[in-house]
């Protein structure tokens, strides 16, 4: 009887006990392909790394949820790297993006404002069709009614901020795996 009641609390306790926790993927590293979790690309203001940190905030909150954040933010950036198509180490940093906004479920796109965030409007346009994309973009960000034009042509989600798409990630990762 001892060892039916340790085996039904056991059976009960095992999802809680095996469940995956947040895994953090910063660029350049390998995305894989077969974890069941919930892919979520930080994409957004990074200003070459002198942006607030936010990706880390998204870490930091999500990290007891069954999720993958793709992080474009490199520990190892390098300024003297040349934004062009045969500099090695900037290539590898946009293919690196491109697939992993590919392999996303879901695309946070938070646009800072006092930033221009070029790369991230490129981003938005390329998956504004997708059903992806979660976009917060405060008033302050210069091209803020381009992008709420964008966001209700294809009724991509928008959020007021950051805590918004936290918690709605949350929600994702425990009803949609």
């Amino acid at each position: 009887m001892k060892r039916a009641v340790i085996l039904l609390m056991f059976l009960l306790a095992a999802p809680f006990l095996f469940a995956q926790q947040a895994l953090v993927i910063k660029a350049p590293g390998k995305i894989p392909a077969d974890d069941r979790r919930l892919k979520v690309f930080l994409g957004g203001t990074i200003d070459m790394g002198t942006a607030e940190n936010w990706q880390q905030k998204v870490g930091e909150q999500l990290a007891g949820q069954e999720v993958i954040l793709l992080n474009p933010r490199r520990d190892d950036w390098n300024r003297d790297w040349k934004p062009v198509a045969d500099e090695p180490n900037f290539r590898e940093q946009v293919e690196w993006e491109l697939n992993a906004l590919e392999a996303s479920d879901y695309i946070i796109m938070y646009l800072i404002p006092g930033s221009q965030s070029p790369i991230s409007l490129l981003e938005l346009g390329l998956h504004a069709r997708t059903g992806k994309l979660m976009v917060i973009c405060p008033d302050g960000f210069w091209r803020k009614g381009n992008v709420d034009i964008v966001s209700e042509k294809y009724h991509i989600n928008t959020y007021n901020n950051l805590d918004e798409v936290i918690d709605e990630i949350r929600k994702k990762a425990e009803t949609e795996r």
